[in-house]
C-alpha cells in the first residue's frame, strides 16, 4: 500500500522509505539538534554538491524559498521584470513576485517543455532596449529586465545552451528552477548547474523527499556564502551578540528534514534506474495508441519525475482522465497556464503562447512512483 492511498489506488507519485530514514531521524532526535543547525544539514549540502557536480549547495526550507533566495542574490529588485514560462507550477511565478518583480510569461519549446531561447531572444530584441545606464528596459512598461527563469518541467531539461547564450547577449541572470529535475542531465551536466544558480525541491512528491526542503546550487563561492548568510536571517558571526547586516530570511533547512534527505539521497541511483525503466515500459505500452509518450529530448537524460503523454486534443484528454481516475489510476493534467491566473493578470505576456496552450490542453501525467510494482 502506498502512503495516503486507498485500497487498490495507484497514486501519481508517492514517496518510499526503505533505507536508513528511521535510523537517521532517530539519530537526529537523540542529538537534540532538530532545527536549522545540525550535522545532517551540512551532510546534505555535501551530498547534493557531489551528486550534481555543483561547487556549492545551500540548504533551504523548501524549493520556493530556494528560488526566491536565488532571485534576491541575483540582484532582482522590486519593479523589475523577470522572464519565465507560462507553462509551470505557480511557485515559479510566486518566487518572482516575492521580490516585488513582475513575471513576463514566454512560450516553451515543444521538445523540452521548457522556456524557449528563441522566445527570450525575440522578446528582448523586439520589446526591450538599453537605457543610458546600460540596463535592458521593457519599452511598454519601462521595467528593468533583470533575470531569466526556465523551469525544467517534469524532469525534462530546458535548452540550457540556447538560454545561456541569449542571457549572455542581453546581460540577464540565468536562474534555473530545477525543482523537478534532481538527477536530470543536459549534455552530461546536471540541471541547476548551468545558470548562475539553480533551485531544487524535496517536497513529498519529488523523486527524493525531505518532507519539505530545497537546495540552491551554484559554482560561485561568494554567492554561496551570501546565500547561506541570507538564509540564516543575515546574522553576523559573534559569540553572543545579535547583529544583522541586511534583511535576511528564516530559510535554513531543519536538521530533521536534512536527516530524511540524506537517507533518501542514498537511494537516488536506484530511484533513477526504476523511473527510467518505467518510462521505457510506458513508451512501449503506449505505442500505437491515442497517447503519445513524452520521451527524452536529444542530448539529455531526464529523471522522468512524472511520466507524461499527449492526447490528440483536450476532449480526449478529459475523457482519459475521467476513465483513468475512475479505475483508481491517479493521472493528472498539467497546471493551468500562469498567464491565465487572475493573480497574474498584471503580468506581461509575450505573444499568444501557442506551444504552451497546445501542450497544456493535451498533456497528462501518469503514475510515476519509483516502486509502483514492488508490492
Amino acid at each position: 500500500m502506498f502512503p495516503g492511498a486507498g485500497a487498490g489506488v495507484i497514486p501519481l507519485h508517492a514517496p518510499a522509505f526503505r533505507g536508513k530514514e528511521r535510523e537517521y531521524l532517530l539519530e537526529c532526535v537523540e542529538s537534540t539538534f532538530v532545527s536549522s543547525v545540525g550535522a545532517f544539514v551540512d551532510r546534505a549540502e555535501e551530498v547534493l554538491a557531489a551528486q550534481t557536480g555543483a561547487a556549492y549547495a545551500v540548504a533551504c526550507v523548501n524549493g520556493t524559498s530556494a528560488l526566491h533566495l536565488c532571485l534576491v542574490a541575483a540582484g532582482v529588485r522590486s519593479g523589475d521584470l523577470v522572464l519565465t514560462q507560462a507553462f509551470s507550477f505557480v511557485a515559479t511565478a510566486n518566487a518572482i513576485a516575492y521580490t516585488g518583480a513582475t513575471p513576463a510569461f514566454l512560450d516553451i519549446d515543444r521538445e523540452t517543455l521548457g522556456l524557449s531561447p528563441a522566445a527570450v531572444a525575440e522578446f528582448m530584441a523586439n520589446e526591450c532596449e538599453r537605457d543610458a545606464k546600460g540596463d535592458w528596459i521593457h519599452r511598454a512598461s519601462r521595467r528593468r529586465v533583470s533575470a531569466c527563469v526556465p523551469m525544467h518541467s517534469f524532469g525534462f531539461v530546458a535548452d540550457l545552451d540556447g538560454l545561456a547564450k541569449v542571457c549572455r547577449e542581453f546581460d540577464l541572470a540565468l536562474v534555473e528552477d530545477a525543482a523537478e529535475s534532481l538527477g536530470s542531465t543536459y549534455k552530461d551536466v546536471h540541471s541547476g548547474t548551468v545558470g548562475v544558480m539553480g533551485a531544487l525541491s524535496f517536497n513529498g512528491n519529488k523523486i527524493v523527499t525531505a518532507g519539505g526542503g530545497g537546495m540552491i546550487l551554484t559554482n560561485d563561492e561568494a554567492l554561496a556564502k551570501r546565500l547561506k548568510h541570507l538564509s540564516t536571517q543575515a546574522k553576523m558571526p559573534h559569540k553572543w551578540e545579535y547583529r544583522h547586516d541586511s534583511i535576511g530570511y528564516n530559510y535554513r533547512m531543519p536538521n530533521l528534514n536534512a536527516a530524511l534527505l540524506c537517507a533518501q539521497m542514498e537511494q537516488l541511483p536506484s530511484y533513477l534506474a526504476r523511473k527510467r525503466a518505467l518510462a521505457s515500459q510506458y513508451a512501449a505500452l503506449l505505442d500505437d495508441t491515442p497517447l503519445s509518450f513524452c520521451n527524452a529530448p536529444a542530448g539529455q537524460s531526464p529523471n522522468f519525475w512524472l511520466c507524461c503523454a499527449l492526447l490528440e486534443n483536450g476532449e480526449q484528454r478529459d475523457a482519459f482522465l475521467a476513465t483513468a481516475n475512475a479505475a483508481k489510476l491517479i493521472c493528472r493534467p498539467a497546471w493551468e497556464l500562469l498567464s491565465e491566473l487572475p493573480i497574474y493578470d498584471h503580468a506581461i505576456q509575450h505573444g499568444t503562447l501557442p506551444v504552451s496552450r497546445d501542450i497544456q490542453a493535451r498533456i497528462v501525467n501518469l503514475p510515476s512512483s519509483p516502486h509502483h510494482f514492488d508490492d
